[in-house]
């Protein structure tokens, strides 16, 4: 039996000796490498963190230690260490163990997050309820990347732990230089120095050309900046300087000498206050093919072959067409840049920055900051192209609004990842965005059905330049492409039909949406089918269509509320259009991981299950109205 076998609980790992330590590390890759090479995952943040994991389970007492993490996708040693091992094969499959943290798997898992740069914040709430409630002999344990220190969220919550000299508050800082891919910013760069040597002069620079550029700062933050420039703290020591922040500083320690680091953290846990520990580690140490990966170290491989590190092939995607699309539109307007949020190749935008290096910008995980900051490229008369996971839009709502929608500035979002996402579980749905986007004004939102429109409507969007614009696409391989059949105005029509339903296809519900208009054709109920293309705002020509037929039926791979049904209903509702619409959509709820095809089906986004819907709603409501003469919908020449 090996030692990992042995471990149910984090005080099993408290009752090893030292020497076994190096064994139950190796054994924990040897489990890493072999689970996510079968169910794919984020390998390369967890092999970095084995020895860092083991220390903190072996000097704090989870769960009434808290121990947080940010982001959440290097917890899976934390998963083996309390009591998951041997369901750890189920690794984000459906009825498995997520991905990230989860509330409902175990105790050790206090929150469930997967958006970074949030966790001192909770922290710092934590640990103020711990003083609050006499509980001062609980430590928080706060988790966070150089990465996700990148986010400003990060920074504010500092701006408030700084001072605080009761919170039993331990920040373990996991510095190895990566988010994806290499960490971007001036804090990398002095964290980089900082590897180097630990003279104070870098940590100065660090601190001064970084926390210096929070908004609002605290008086203990404003006292020693102050200090800093009048060169009043040249000879003191780093830790002293954190002191004067109220925070105490240990480091750099190796993050893979599992006993410097245990020794750190009870040096840390004993002072009872807000302590950094800065550690350093390797992303994908341990395993070859991960530490000699140029791109991210494994960040998150598709299934692979452990032997040789080969990927299983990964189809050609929405993303890879966007990426394609984006280097012919930069070749041909000069005046189109492109930012991303630490994501250059997860949102395509490798190629672009190979072919145009001096007009692409990482901003590191700071998609707030990425907004406004393509605002004040717009202003400087080029067209900002700014890529995200639609689920990563909800964090720069409010830049998005009042700094680009309000001065009406020509900057394009391309959201990756719309829709149900699936393994990655719910925070990583981008189910919101179609219905936080339409309380835009003066916002266009383009969502394309195959790969021919996307390239078709982001060659649109860019040429847009009085307001802002949103293409959206969701995760995942390619459908066939899908061609018209004729127009209504802008729209698409994909199928002609007579006077019973309307279906109005939103971006990739197209395919299914075609699926349900013949089910319905052999029961009788004659379907047509259109493509809005673009969402917001919605073609006037649907007004017309609507009411030639009985039922209209909006299908979006979206929350149901306020989403583009509600905007249909609206549409024809002003108009005085009295034809009833009904909202095929996402569930206003957190779904569980499971692959994409299989959440789908069980909120019933597939064809079959679109056409029993629709045929019992035709059937209602034949019972309270006369029916209407029949009238065509066909398209155009």
């Amino acid at each position: 039996m090996g030692i990992l076998e042995t471990i149910k609980d984090p005080l099993d790992v408290k009752h090893l000796e030292a020497g076994q330590l190096p064994a139950l590390a190796e054994e924990i890759r040897d489990v890493l490498v072999s689970t996510v090479a079968k169910t794919a995952g984020h390998l390369g943040p967890n092999l970095g963190v084995v020895e860092l994991t083991i220390a903190l389970h072996r000097v704090f007492d989870s769960p009434r230690d808290p121990i947080l993490f940010d982001t959440g996708h290097q917890s899976y040693v934390h998963k083996l260490l309390t009591g998951r091992a041997g369901r750890f094969g189920t690794l984000r499959q459906e009825g498995g163990l997520s991905g990230y943290p989860s509330r409902a798997e175990s105790e050790h898992d206090f929150i469930e997050n997967s958006h970074a740069s949030t966790v001192l914040s909770y922290a710092d709430g934590l640990a103020k309820a711990f003083v609050l409630g006499g509980e001062t002999d609980r430590t928080v344990v706060a988790l966070i990347g150089d990465g996700a220190l990148t986010g400003g969220m990060a920074w504010e919550a500092l701006n408030n732990i700084a001072g605080r000299r009761d919170l039993p508050l331990i920040i373990v800082v996991n510095d190895n230089g990566r988010s994806y891919s290499p960490t971007i910013g001036g804090l990398a760069s002095h964290l980089s120095s900082l590897r180097m040597t630990q003279g104070y002069e870098h940590l100065l620079e660090l601190v001064k050309n970084n926390l210096g550029r929070v908004p609002v700062v605290g008086t203990p933050l404003y006292d020693t900046l102050h200090g800093m420039k009048k060169g009043l703290k040249d000879i003191l020591t780093p830790q002293v300087m954190f002191e004067d922040l109220g925070l105490k500083y240990v480091g750099p320690i190796d993050g893979h000498d599992e006993g410097a680091v245990e020794a750190a953290l009870r040096r840390a846990r004993a002072f009872r206050g807000p302590v950094i520990v800065h550690v350093l580690t390797r992303k994908g140490n341990g395993y070859a093919h991960a530490e000699n990966h140029d791109e991210d170290c494994f960040h998150s491989p598709q299934p692979f072959d452990v032997e040789t590190g080969e990927e299983r092939p990964r189809p050609h995607s929405w993303t890879n067409v966007f990426g394609d699309e984006m280097v012919k539109i930069g070749a041909e307007r000069k005046d189109v840049v492109a930012i991303t949020a630490a994501m250059l190749h997860p949102t395509g935008l490798a190629a672009f920055a190979e072919a145009y290096p001096d007009r692409i910008y990482d901003v590191g995980i700071a998609e707030q900051h990425a907004l406004t900051s393509a605002a004040g490229l717009a202003f400087g008369g080029l067209h900002p192209v700014v890529a995200v996971y639609a689920t990563f839009l909800n964090r720069a709502f409010d830049q998005l609004l009042m700094d680009v929608a309000l001065h009406r500035q020509p900057v394009t979002v391309v959201l990756d990842r719309a829709g149900v996402t699936g393994d990655d579980g719910p925070s990583h749905n981008g189910m919101w965005d179609l219905s936080i986007l339409q309380l835009v004004p003066g916002l266009s939102v383009a969502a394309p059905r195959d790969g021919a429109r996307l390239r078709e409507l982001l060659a649109e969007a860019v040429r847009i330049e009085d307001g802002p614009t949103v293409v959206r696409f969701p995760k995942g391989a390619l459908p066939a492409d899908v061609d018209a059949v004729g127009k209504l105005g802008e729209m698409d029509v994909l199928r002609a039909g007579d006077a019973d339903v309307l279906l109005v296809a939103v971006g990739s519900m197209a395919e299914i949406c075609l699926e349900a208009a013949t089910l319905l054709d052999a029961q009788g109920i004659s379907a047509a089918v259109v493509d809005p293309r673009w969402v917001k705002p919605l073609d006037k020509a649907l007004v017309l269509a609507a009411s030639a037929h009985r039922l209209v039926a909006v299908v979006e791979d979206n929350g149901r509320v306020g989403g583009v049904g509600d905007a249909v209903a609206r549409l024809l509702r002003d108009a005085d259009v009295d034809v009833p619409v009904r909202t095929y959509g996402i569930p206003q709820r957190f779904l569980d991981h499971a692959k994409r095809a299989k959440i789908l089906s069980d909120v019933g986004l597939t064809g079959q299950d679109l056409a029993r819907q629709i045929t019992e709603a035709v059937a209602r409501r034949s019972q309270v109205m006369e029916s209407r003469p029949a009238r065509l919908v066909h398209p155009t020449d």
